[in-house]
């Protein structure tokens, strides 16, 4: 059996939707950050802090940027004067978010007839979760494995170029437009508010995430690493449907006060105008080389010439394993526990070490923990991995390739005397959980070190040759250990 991947063309862009103009206002923009129960100083200390406030020019009220950033949700009415707006999405929906082109005549003129290049993120609001943002992100990960945080709906977006989403960064996605040509972006947050909240027993408080915007222009080199500007909004990320209610609750609330209290509020806006910030500090969290698997050129793929598989075929990265290891000192052993969720813990286990942890019985640890973190922590401990649902293995070598070297191999049987060993083929291992195909197509890019987004559709070469496309049913009745070849073609 044989699949064929259906990649876009690297100029192609898909346009859908209409952008229509607006006018919108805003005034008395402040910024309410939360505080933790720890020295404040320690914080303020970080990178991602440091030049918050000389960043910004002393000028900033009078001063016209030069881009300017509309997301198409609507602000809440429950805030109050000279305070920043928050906006409510739903999880999971697509959201516009409008570049606009905010330049006077004669402004910047070295970006004319040129790209920019935007990198999205979501990140926390309060400073106290961005100080433990790794952590934070880590443990989403293990709760969420395969899924990300923050996505382009690309079929909807308009005026994108090489969108990127680099698998290691769950909260950020980039791509290239043109000042110069009508551009809107469609982002999906797939995290909510709660899933960041320290105790969950139902009716908690969502943390607030913000949406962070960076453009850059490129250098003498061709590397998009000069900045241009930076803006963000304040969000909260509800269950589907929830962001919804949300508003019509803080509508109905703000009905009910007098006229004299409603002076004390904002009004609520039908879109929300990012704000102008610091840029995120790229040494830290930001790599500016290329993502693992991408072409620094516009070509979302390179294609060989021929036999129509990649020019470059590397290994899939190697599955990162966070197992507990006897010679773990006592604090690695604190990060370990942190990492796989076992925060509350920590205390107790403050002098432990690997070789401590890993000499505790099952009984030891629930007695210690409980039933249910207790036996968790009791299989962590012992490194015991869940069974995937299916199992497939998948070739990389092309029909075409594979035909060839069996024509040699039998050519060479007709002159040689003896048996031979057969053409040696290496097949992919692929675990599946899920069974779909988003899973399925995230596999793939996976083992091919590309991007999701770059796979336009799998097909299942079915009887003469047709190509039958790959759906969440047929791969839930895929065989066990089923073995597939993989080719590529470019999609016309």
């Amino acid at each position: 059996m044989a699949w064929a991947l259906k990649l876009p063309l690297a100029d192609e862009v898909i346009e859908s939707g209409l952008v229509q103009d607006f006018d919108a206002s805003l005034s008395g923009i402040g910024q309410e950050l939360g505080a933790g129960a720890y020295s404040m100083s320690d914080v303020l200390a970080l990178p991602i802090f440091k030049q918050e406030e000389s960043s910004l020019p002393p000028d900033n009220e009078n001063k016209i940027l030069p881009f300017q950033y509309v997301l198409c949700a609507a602000t809440s009415p429950a805030v109050k004067l000279h305070d920043e707006t928050l906006t409510y999405l739903n999880q999971g929906q697509s959201y516009e978010i409008r570049m606009l082109d905010n330049r006077k005549l004669g402004e910047l003129p070295e970006i004319n007839g040129k790209l920019v290049k935007s990198i999205f993120r979501v990140v926390f609001h309060d400073r106290r979760l961005q100080y433990t943002e790794h952590q934070q992100l880590e443990g989403w990960r293990w709760n969420r494995p395969g899924d990300r945080i923050l996505d382009i709906d690309i079929p909807m977006s308009v005026g994108i170029i090489d969108p990127r989403a680099n698998p290691n960064q769950l909260n950020t996605v980039e791509f290239l437009w043109d000042p110069a040509k009508r551009t809107s972006v469609f982002i999906q947050v797939h995290c909510i508010s709660t899933e960041f909240t320290m105790r969950k027993h139902g009716g908690e408080k969502g943390v607030p995430f913000r949406v962070q915007i960076d453009t850059f222009k490129e250098n003498e080199n061709g590397e998009y690493t000069e900045h241009l500007h930076s803006a963000s909004c304040q969000i909260k990320v509800f269950k589907p449907k929830g962001a919804d209610r949300k508003q019509k609750t803080d509508r109905e609330k703000m009905e009910k006060r007098t006229p004299h209290e409603k002076e004390k509020y904002q009004p609520s806006y039908e879109t929300t105008i990012l704000t102008e910030c610091s840029p995120w500090p790229e040494i830290t969290y930001v790599n500016n080389s290329p993502s693992p698997g991408f072409n620094s050129s516009h070509s979302s793929f390179s294609l060989g010439e021929g036999n129509g598989s990649p020019n470059h075929q590397p290994e899939p990265p190697p599955p990162v394993t966070d197992n507990l290891l006897p010679t773990t000192t006592p604090q690695e052993a604190q990060q370990w526990l942190h990492r796989n969720r076992f925060s509350t813990f920590t205390r107790l286990f403050t002098n432990f070490s690997g070789a401590d942890l890993l000499k505790l019985t099952r009984d030891d640890v629930i007695q210690i923990c409980g039933p249910a973190d207790g036996i968790r922590l009791f299989n962590a401990l012992k490194g015991r991995m869940v069974r995937p649902r299916l199992t497939i293995y998948v070739c990389q070598e092309s029909l075409q390739l594979r035909e060839q070297q069996q024509q040699q191999q039998q050519q060479q049987q007709k002159h040689e005397d003896g048996d031979s060993n057969g053409t040696f083929f290496v097949y992919h291992a692929i675990y599946l959980e899920e069974l779909t195909a988003v899973e399925l197509t995230e596999k793939i890019a996976q083992l091919f070190s590309i991007s999701p987004c770059q796979i336009s559709q799998i097909y299942k070469q079915g009887p003469t040759g047709i190509h039958v496309l790959i759906s969440d049913e047929m791969i839930q009745n895929f065989q066990e250990e089923a073995c597939f070849i993989l080719d590529t073609m470019k999609e016309s």
